[in-house]
C-alpha cells in the first residue's frame, strides 16, 4: 500500500521527545493547518533533519499521512526567526507569534491567510514599538476573525478582509485602536483557549 506525500511550508510550533531518538512535532502548515507529525531518529547526531526541525523554524516539509498519523519525510530549512533575531525584544516577539498560533489554532483546517500573516509578521519582528503594536493587533484580529471568534464590524471590516497583513496595516485607522483591542480581548476570553 502506498501513501500520498504532501509537500508544504510549515512553522515548527513545538516538539516532544519520544523513545530514544524519535520526536513529535507540532507543525502549523500552510495547506493543512495545525497537525502533529512524528520523525524517526531525528535526535541522533547523524540525522540531517536534526537542525532543520528545531522549535521556531520555518521549513518546507514532505509529510506522509499513514495509519498512525502524520510522518515527516524530508525537510528543507527556510530559516529560524528566533535564532536570527538580533535582540531580546525580537526573540520575545517571535515567541509571542508561535504562542498565539499554539493557543488559538487547533486541528487540520487550512488557514492559508493566517499562515501568510504569521510568516509576514515573523519578518517584521525588528520594527519599532508603535509599528509592531499595530501589526501584532492586526495579526490577532485577523486570526481570531478567521477562526470565527470575532464578528465583522463596519469599523474594521476592511482590516479583516484585506488580502495581506501589509494591506491591512495600510488601511489601519488609529481611531479604532481601543475598540479593536477590546474586541481581541473579548474574543480571547470567549474562546476559552
Amino acid at each position: 500500500m502506498s501513501y500520498k506525500t504532501y509537500t508544504t511550508e510549515a512553522l515548527v510550533c513545538g516538539s516532544t521527545a519520544n523513545n530514544t531518538s524519535d520526536k513529535s512535532f507540532l507543525l502549523f502548515t500552510r495547506d493543512a493547518g495545525m497537525l502533529f507529525a512524528s520523525a524517526r531518529s531525528v535526535r541522533e547526531e547523524r540525522s540531517k533533519q536534526r537542525y532543520a526541525l528545531q522549535d521556531f523554524s520555518h521549513v518546507r516539509a514532505s509529510l506522509v499521512k499513514g495509519k498512525s498519523g502524520w510522518r515527516v519525510g524530508s525537510v528543507e530549512p527556510l530559516g529560524n526567526p528566533f535564532l536570527g533575531a538580533l535582540n531580546r525584544t525580537s526573540r520575545t516577539r517571535v515567541s509571542f507569534i508561535f504562542t498565539a498560533l499554539r493557543r488559538f489554532v487547533h486541528g487540520e483546517l487550512a488557514l492559508e491567510r493566517a499562515y501568510a500573516d504569521a510568516v509576514h509578521l515573523l519578518q517584521k519582528v525588528h520594527l519599532e514599538e508603535p509599528q509592531w503594536q499595530v501589526l501584532q493587533e492586526l495579526f490577532l484580529l485577523r486570526l481570531l476573525a478567521e477562526l470565527g471568534y470575532i464578528a465583522s464590524a463596519p469599523s474594521w471590516q476592511g482590516l479583516i478582509s484585506a488580502p495581506t497583513l501589509a494591506e491591512a496595516k495600510d488601511a489601519y485607522d488609529p481611531s479604532v485602536g481601543a475598540a479593536l483591542r477590546k474586541a481581541i480581548e473579548r474574543a480571547s476570553e470567549v474562546s476559552h483557549l
